[in-house]
């Protein structure tokens, strides 16, 4: 029975394998080569497809701009939603219970772009990258505060009674004292809020309408607009997009298994 379950493992594991490999190995192919859409090797590796596709696909400036949307909602969602999820642990009040039930909806709710458009307009916020920033941590604060509240719970109040004891203020308290025991679910929440924000086509596709501002993402969807007929550059730009998030997964996947265990205490 064990071996038939291993092998089912094995033969799904290879249908999610088997699409990735096609299109690593068809980004170092030529045109000709790409077009046959097979697996096999390319006859001879062409490096320079990755090259005609960071200055033709303008991938530099995508880079930069989805490091600077990325990075800049991790940030902000881990800060506020540690400091909100430490509140609503430590202060049990009905009020406080409300606001985290309220925090639980947002996991649910979904996105309606018209009146999302209709706000950031009036903001004056359409087209920025702090709009789309505070637009992504919107949407991830809801999980990273279930995260953090669940793994908050389990850390003894004593441990804040000592804080105080010992002078300690409410900023020396939360950023000396607790923040570096939430350093598990933090990567854990960094990892996953990273990926979503980078992987994400829809909301650059309807709030940045500047080129300039594209991301990874809409970076590749205009180069396949422009060049649908050379599947090897596609295939290209499709592996330095991935290539990122790649990296980060396989550098923080310990943690995150560890922080979603730690995040999932009742509390």
């Amino acid at each position: 029975m064990r071996s038939v379950k291993e092998a089912v493992v094995w033969i799904i594991t290879l249908i999610f394998l088997i699409p990735l490999f096609l299109v690593l190995i068809n980004a170092f192919k030529t045109p000709a080569e790409a077009d046959l859409m097979n697996l096999r090797l390319p006859a001879h590796f062409q490096f320079g497809n990755f090259w005609t596709v960071i200055e033709k696909g303008h991938m530099i400036r995508a880079f930069r701009n989805s490091m600077i949307i990325s990075v800049g909602s991790v940030l902000l969602t881990n800060v506020a939603s540690a400091m909100g999820a430490y509140i609503l642990s430590r202060r049990r009040t009905k009020g406080n219970r409300a606001l985290y039930y309220y925090f639980i909806i947002g996991l649910i709710a979904p996105l309606n772009m018209i009146p999302t458009i209709k706000v950031m307009q009036l903001l004056h916020v359409m087209n920025t990258f702090q709009g789309i920033i505070l637009l992504y941590s919107a949407l991830m604060i809801p999980f990273t505060v279930f995260l953090y509240y669940g793994f908050i719970s389990s850390v003894p109040r004593d441990l804040d009674e000592s804080a105080v004891i010992d002078g300690c203020g409410p900023w020396q308290l939360f950023f000396q004292i607790l923040f570096p025991l939430l350093i598990p679910v933090s990567i854990t929440a960094l990892l996953i809020n990273f990926m979503n924000a980078w992987n994400d086509f829809v909301i650059p596709l309807y709030v940045l309408n500047k080129t300039a501002y594209n991301p990874m993402t809409l970076a590749v969807y205009n180069f396949y607009g422009t060049y649908i007929s050379s599947w090897n550059l596609v295939c290209a730009s499709i592996v330095l997009t991935t290539l990122p998030i790649i990296i980060a997964y396989v550098i923080g996947q310990r943690y995150i298994i560890s922080g979603m265990m730690s995040g999932a205490v009742k509390g």
